[in-house]
Parts: C-alpha cells; sequence; structure tokens
C-alpha cells in the first residue's frame, strides 16, 4: 500500500506572510490542540509497545531510539534526561541520531538517505535479543530509520516505531507501530511542529512508563533521581521534609549524607519500593 503522505500536505493556512505576529500564533495553537488528540487515539499502540518492552528492561535489555533530524534529536534528549531524572545508568537507553552527535546541532547532509548505516551505528552497541529498538521519523519513509528497524527485527530484536502517516513502511517494518495522525503542519511540511509535539510527548509516555514499572518512582516521586544541581536537592530536601516530618536542615543533611531520597527513605520506618 502506497504511503499517504499527510506530513506534506498543504496546510490549511496560506498567505502565513500577511498575518499579524497575534494571528500566526492563535492558528499555530489551533493546529497544536489537535496533537493531544492524536496521541491519545494512539494509546492502544503505545500501551502495547510499552507492555512488550517491558519485561525485557527487566531482563537487562536496553532500549535504542534511532532518528534523523528532528526526530533524532526528540530520541537523544528523552534518553539523555532518564539518567538524572530517575537515577538509571546511561545504557539503559540511547538515542542514536543520523550523522551522529554533530547532527545534534548540525545538518548532516543526507545522512539520513543511507538505509544501511542504522543498524551500523547500532552494533557498536552489541545489540542482544532483549533489546528494543523503537524507530522515530515523522514520514514513516526515512531510510536510515527504516533499515535499522528491519535489520534489528531481523536479529531478533524488539522493534516498534513512531511516524504520522498511515501505513508507512517504517510502520509494517516493525512489531509494534505507533501512528500519530497529527494532520498538515501549519507551514507545509514542516514535521518539527505538530510531528515533533507527538513524537515528544510519546516519547514521554513510553519512557516515564517503563521508568514507573521498572521501578523508579515512589507514589509520584522521583526518589532515585539524581542530586546533580541546587534544584534537585532542593526537591529531595522538601521530599523528605514531606514524607519524614522534618525540618528543612535536618532532611537535607539526611540526603546529602543518604546520596538520594530512596536510600535515606530506606533508612527510616517507612515502606520504600
Amino acid at each position: 500500500m502506497e504511503t499517504e503522505k499527510i506530513t506534506e500536505q498543504p496546510s490549511h493556512y496560506d498567505h502565513l506572510e500577511e498575518m499579524s505576529v497575534a494571528e500566526l500564533l492563535q492558528h499555530i495553537n489551533e493546529e497544536d490542540c489537535q496533537v493531544a488528540r492524536a496521541v491519545g487515539l494512539a494509546i492502544p499502540q503505545i500501551q502495547a509497545l510499552v507492555e512488550a518492552v517491558e519485561p525485557r528492561m527487566k531482563r537487562g535489555g536496553r532500549l535504542f531510539y534511532v532518528g534523523a533530524g528532528t526526530s533524532g534529536r526528540l530520541g537523544v534528549l528523552d534518553a539523555s534526561e532518564l539518567p538524572p531524572t530517575f537515577g538509571v545508568p546511561d545504557t539503559w537507553v540511547v538515542g542514536i541520531i543520523a550523522g551522529g552527535d554533530r547532527a545534534l546541532r548540525h545538518a548532516v547532509e543526507k545522512a539520513e538517505d543511507v538505509a544501511e548505516q542504522g543498524w551500523q551505528d547500532l552494533l557498536p552497541y552489541r545489540p542482544t535479543a532483549d533489546d528494543t529498538v523503537i524507530g522515530i521519523a515523522a514520514s514513516g519513509t526515512t531510510p536510515y530509520v527504516v533499515g535499522a528497524v528491519r535489520q534489528a527485527r531481523r536479529h531478533g530484536l524488539l522493534t516498534g516505531c513512531i511516524t504520522s502517516n498511515p501505513h508507512t513502511p517504517l510502520a509494517s517494518a516493525v512489531h509494534y507501530p505507533i501512528e500519530t495522525i497529527v494532520g498538515p503542519e501549519f507551514v507545509t511540511g514542516s514535521s518539527r511542529m505538530k510531528s515533533g509535539t507527538a513524537q515528544k510527548m510519546v516519547l514521554n509516555m513510553i519512557s516515564t512508563s517503563l521508568m514507573v514499572r521498572m521501578g523508579r518512582v515512589q507514589g509520584n516521586r522521583m526518589v532515585k533521581m539524581q542530586l546533580t544541581n541546587a534544584k534537585l536537592i532542593d526537591r529531595g530536601t522538601r521530599m523528605l521534609q514531606d514524607l519524614l516530618g522534618l525540618s528543612y536542615e535536618e532532611a537535607r543533611l539526611r540526603l546529602l549524607e543518604a546520596g538520594s531520597v530512596h536510600k535515606a527513605l530506606s533508612l527510616q520506618d517507612f515502606p520504600v519500593t
């Protein structure tokens, strides 16, 4: 079936250069309001993927995001935020972008067009059957991403994807496709907008759900976060204040001595997970 490239269809708005700033912002916001609804419709697909990834991660498997351009940057962003937020090693979730780290700040011409390179970029990590690869591509046709998931599946890895078009080569190549059909972009073809927002939302849902299921959250608190700056130390201190009824000074001292909220709680007569 031929891919219906909704992401390339003309914007619902025209003559953008004639709009006032207020009109531009209002119309962009009107389009953005469709994103959450599109992601909501994809929840059954997201659930299926998360439930398939969870047992693999509990056996020691890793999660790899593979993308190009905006999609690749969002995958790297999500992966990089998990160690400080949930206190996990940076090997648990890894973001891979076409063109390598340089592509995080600069366009790397034609990097996404090499179908074999995605899998080649995964090989240094020595992928195993317990690992999962999620390809991220708004179009669902990016050769770098499609090639990576096809090879990953061929080698026995679990595969999923996030795309904004229906019936794409990417979706057909994976075990668990996620399709967030957000419609044409405000600026025709600019998938950094609604499609990128949808990708960010889905990545948040996947990684946060997995971290909760992996025991990295207690109640609604990031009790295993890394104490890497003053803001996080303050947050952890206030958690201990709330949970243990301590003064701010005593809670801060206990936090710094233990090294994390979770460890500080484990030293108390307090239930921890």
